[in-house]
């Protein structure tokens, strides 16, 4: 990119029934931040759609159920010329204005990959289930055993450079997603980063850490992805 070309950014938010909570989600995102948004609704059974397209977003079709399939689905669909692509969740726990500080290690030359932690910023009480916490530390404790370097979380707020993206072959469809990029990443030999971001509660009810059965199978899942990627 030539000195004082404005880099590219496009924000993908992966979206299953959260009609609740996208108006308001798209309506914090700072004007002039993104030149695209992307919601790839996920097999919504509610108006998600609607209400995303109303709100100027880009919506996209995502049946196969997955948080990963849902990302592969937005990144298929880039465009070609975009230099940085940030990932948001749609239940308006993130705080987008946030993402600037996501932004600025990769404009100014310093990260590749850039995690919002929330074990390094403000998160709203109630907002991270106690399996949350312990399944965050845990994971990144054997990354740090596997890999040798320690994160912090695995925040689903990110930053990525387009390219340093298609280098991961990301293919996770799920729950693994997130932990796959970080340990790819530091494989690929990626500069990364962390920089503290807020959460707050989620508007209506998570799909994962709001069922037990659920947040026991995305946990099983994380943990597998590490011994998987490191064998």
């Amino acid at each position: 990119m030539e000195e004082g070309t404005r880099a590219r950014v496009e924000l993908i938010i992966p979206a299953l029934d959260e009609e609740g909570s996208i108006g308001r989600a798209l309506a914090e995102i700072p004007e002039g931040l993104y030149d695209r948004v992307l919601v790839v609704d996920n097999g919504s059974t509610d108006g998600t759609a609607g209400v995303a397209r109303a709100a100027g977003a880009t919506v996209l079709r995502e049946p196969r159920r997955g948080y990963g399939a849902a990302c592969l689905r937005g990144i298929a669909a880039l465009d070609p010329a975009t230099a940085i692509v940030v990932f948001m969740d749609a239940d308006a726990s993130d705080v987008p204005a946030e993402a600037a500080s996501l932004l600025e290690p990769i404009l100014d030359g310093r990260a590749d990959l850039v995690i919002g932690s929330r074990a390094l910023g403000r998160s709203e009480a109630g907002s991270l289930t106690p399996q949350q916490r312990f399944g965050n530390r845990l994971a990144t404790a054997l990354i740090g055993l596997l890999y040798g370097h320690r994160y912090t979380d695995l925040g689903p707020f990110r930053a990525i450079r387009a390219a340093s993206l298609r280098t991961l072959g990301m293919r996770d469809p799920g729950y693994g997603w997130t932990i796959e990029m970080q340990i790819k990443a530091l494989k690929k030999g990626l500069r990364v980063a962390e920089v503290p971001v807020s959460y707050r509660r989620r508007i209506g009810r998570s799909k994962i850490s709001g069922n037990l059965r659920a947040s026991i199978a995305a946990g099983v899942k994380i943990l597998w992805t590490v011994v998987r990627l490191a064998m």
